[in-house]
């Protein structure tokens, strides 16, 4: 594909996962032989497994302990992460270019009250008038200021306060969604040109009874043993929540190449949608946001980062869409090695997709009996990611050489 100045490309990369901390760490587990070790915590929650943070000395990122104190897990993920893609793209002690840059955020609301949600629950099994229950309780049991202290744009806020990104800000919220509009909405602005650089990315804590209780209400937990995604059997269960953040650096190539930015890859198309899923309208409208990768990205060269929940009948109902519509592509369920991270799923996903093409990795299957290996490096990724009640997005990235 031929470059244009108003390419929009990645020139930098923050990513924590179960896995480690640092690029490093994710393309080494890349370019590897075999898929990594399983990293599961399945006795703190048990019977409910998940993926948990690894070790990080948050000072590294965040270097006033006051800073570290005020935030909640899931904000100091996400600021520890903004500023490892900002000092990967160079742009970390450049006060100027920080305070013309975009930042994007994705991510939900804070850390519940456990308490007051036990209470909620256990009231709820002794009275059929639950709504007025509910509005009883969050009344009378909530701080007043609890809801505040909760906004998600506070992690956005923070990345403001600790690394100085000042230019205009935009919060998503919407679960699996809100990420694949984040990144669309960066892609759109840098390929218009009302933006030359943007950091976007979100993050997410699972080791939290709140979250847990929120996905075993839709009967959609895992529980019991690990298994790899497409393995899981409906008796399995399906979602194993990760502790995990992604940001990336977005730019325009003219921006990138005026300061001779190292590219990692370039995005040539980035689509959302959501609508009804019956009746073959999720097939149908998986194939539509394929178009773009089904022309210029299907063969042996092609790795597919499938951001899967893992749900079973959702996750096979993508695979086979998939398999149809990329003929070639080896497809790689990330989730089961990450974790799957609601709002942070899709820019964890371009994270790994632009890491494998800039390696020219031979991603190792990640579930061996049922993903293919590859013969040839990636050159082409696609990303998926598929919101486990709604929202769909998909995203195409190109090796820069």
């Amino acid at each position: 594909m031929s470059k244009a100045q108003n390419d929009v490309v990645i020139t930098g990369i923050g990513v924590v996962t179960c896995q480690g901390v640092g690029k490093d760490a994710h393309i080494a587990l890349l370019k590897a032989d075999k898929a990594p070790a399983t990293i599961v915590e399945t006795e703190k929650f048990k019977p409910y497994p998940v993926h948990p943070l690894p070790e990080i000395d948050w000072s590294q990122q965040i270097p006033k302990r006051g800073d570290q104190r005020q935030m909640e897990n899931w904000q100091r993920i996400g600021v520890f992460t903004a500023g490892l893609a900002l000092d990967d793209a160079g742009f970390k002690d450049d006060l100027e270019a920080c305070g013309t840059m975009d930042m994007i955020v994705a991510a939900g609301g804070g850390e519940r009250d456990t308490n007051v949600d036990t209470l909620i629950v256990n009231e709820g099994l002794k009275r059929n008038d639950r709504e007025l229950l509910l509005n009883e309780k969050l009344t009378t049991e909530l701080r007043p200021t609890l809801f505040l202290a909760q906004l998600s744009n506070l992690l956005a806020g923070n990345i403001s306060i600790v690394h100085k990104v000042t230019g205009s800000s935009r919060t998503f919220m919407g679960e699996e969604a809100a990420g694949i509009s984040a990144v669309e909405t960066a892609f759109h602005r840098i390929k218009s040109g009302e933006s030359s650089h943007a950091l976007v990315g979100g993050a997410f804590s699972a080791e939290r009874l709140d979250m847990i209780l929120l996905i075993e209400a839709i009967n959609a937990h895992a529980r019991g043993d690990w298994h790899p995604v497409w393995s899981r059997k409906p008796e399995d269960g399906g979602m194993i929540m990760g502790s995990l953040s992604a940001f990336l650096v977005l730019e325009s190539r003219a921006h990138a190449e005026g300061r001779g930015a190292h590219i990692y890859a370039t995005i040539d198309a980035v689509e959302g949608d959501r609508g009804r899923r019956d009746e073959g309208k999720f097939e149908a409208r998986l194939e539509r946001l394929l178009a773009p990768a089904a022309k210029q990205a299907s063969g042996d060269a092609t790795v597919v980062f499938s951001g899967t929940t893992a749900i079973p009948d959702l996750a096979q109902r993508e695979k086979t869409v998939l398999e149809a519509q990329l003929p070639g592509a080896a497809i790689r369920a990330y989730s089961g090695i990450s974790g799957h991270g609601l709002e942070s799923q899709f820019p964890l996903g371009l994270a790994f997709a632009a890491l494998a093409v800039a390696s020219q990795a031979k991603v190792p299957p990640f579930d061996a009996g049922h993903e293919k290996p590859m013969a040839t490096g990636a050159r082409k990724a696609v990303v998926t990611t598929v919101g486990h009640s709604r929202g769909e997005g998909i995203a195409v990235l190109s090796a820069e050489a």
